[in-house]
């Protein structure tokens, strides 16, 4: 075999004697060699850059293709949500006086009928004293009068004006049994104690806040669903089985019990165009506290769906695409229309086929028009590894 080195850097001697007679007066012989050593270091690398790209046209591989697949399944949506309470309530005084006693600490669980808070009762204490001794005094002046009147000494309105203010006297006490009740702030339920807004022997006025209790026992989670998405949902809710839903919390993490949607308030919002939802989850461990945010995720079916690998597709100027493989293997650019996003999968709306080739690894490697060898495999073989996919 021939070296081409050695025949380029004849060939360019020769091309030089025939071409510049002139270089064969220089007797300067260094001068000719140093310019016979440029000219054949020139040969040499034309020479290996043609052979390169020679080796490398002759590299032939195989592209991995597959088809569209039909099938039913379901989309996860999410929604930003509040975490309620199923009772918040505000814990206020109802009678003014020094705050005397405090029975409770902020954050601690306490049961109904449990006493919190004890205000100064002396006041109260006295008020009822003397609504006992006038229903005492009123019920011996009923008595005197009845006796007098069964004798037909006094008219029988005497004995009616007797009994009008024992009854006054009675309404009287109770209603001071009521005041001195007041100052007792017992726990209405179970629940969890707030913080404090007064401190022990602060004075008080009738309706100063106290604290707040919860009941976290189930907790109402609120989110607010689109009008589309509202209507998809009905469209699939079943009344005979509740429809149920998770919640993703602040640290990213599934709570462990899923709730059941519940209600649906009356009106939408004009303004944001949505509906508001509310779910109940158990909080047996009371790990939800009221105020608390995340994110809810509702299962939606999708049925007869026309999915692909998201791998397969790449975006122009905000436009899905895929590489479609005809029957002479040629590679086609096509236009699709994107539905529901799911992991490592889109649904498509328009624009593919379940019979049509789409070319998935080598994206990078093909353009319109080119010829290719494929391998097939079938969407049932590809889906289940899509994540272990890697371009």
């Amino acid at each position: 075999m021939l070296d081409l080195n050695v025949l380029g850097i004849a060939q360019v001697q020769r091309a030089i004697h025939a071409l510049f007679p002139t270089i064969l007066l220089l007797k300067n012989e260094i001068v000719m060699r140093k310019f016979l050593l440029i000219v054949s270091l020139g040969g040499l690398i034309i020479n290996t850059g043609c052979g390169s790209k020679k080796e490398e046209h002759e590299v032939e591989s195989k592209f991995l293709v597959t088809s569209p697949i039909r099938k039913d399944t379901s989309i996860i949506d999410e929604y930003v949500c509040q975490i309620h309470s199923i009772s918040h309530i505000e814990l206020r005084a109802q009678e003014r006086g020094y705050l005397q006693e405090i029975f409770i600490d902020e954050g601690q669980r306490v049961k109904k009928g449990q006493r919190l808070f004890q205000i100064m009762p002396n006041l109260y204490e006295a008020e009822m004293m003397r609504a006992k001794a006038e229903k005492s005094f009123a019920e011996i002046e009923y008595q005197n009068t009845k006796t007098l009147a069964d004798s037909n000494v006094v008219a029988p309105n005497e004995l009616a004006l007797a009994k009008a203010k024992l009854e006054k006297a009675e309404a009287e006490l109770r209603t001071a049994q009521v005041h001195l009740q007041f100052t007792e702030i017992i726990a209405p339920f179970d629940g969890i104690i707030d913080r404090f807004h007064v401190r022990l022997g602060s004075l008080i006025d009738e309706g100063e806040l106290l604290t707040n209790l919860s009941d976290n026992s189930s907790m109402w989670v609120y989110f607010n669903v689109p009008e589309a998405e509202y209507l998809d949902y009905m469209s699939h809710a079943k009344s005979d089985s509740p429809n149920r839903v998770r919640l993703l919390m602040a640290n990213n993490k599934l709570f462990e019990f899923s709730g059941v949607v519940e209600t649906i308030e009356a009106d939408f919002n004009n303004e944001t165009g949505n509906i508001p939802f509310r779910a109940t989850f158990p909080n047996p461990n009371g790990l939800l506290r009221h105020g608390e945010t995340g994110n809810i995720q509702m299962t939606v079916p999708l049925e007869n769906a026309l999915l692909v690998p998201q791998k397969a597709t790449y975006e122009v100027l905000d436009k899905k695409y895929v590489f479609v493989i005809g029957e002479d293997d040629l590679v086609q650019a096509r236009q699709i229309t994107i539905g529901e996003e799911m992991p490592h999968l889109f649904e498509v709306t328009s624009g593919l086929t379940e019979n049509d080739r789409i070319l998935l690894d080598g994206l990078r490697k093909v353009k319109s028009g080119d010829k290719i060898e494929v391998e097939f495999e079938a969407p049932e073989s590809v889906l289940p590894h899509l994540d272990l996919y890697a371009e």
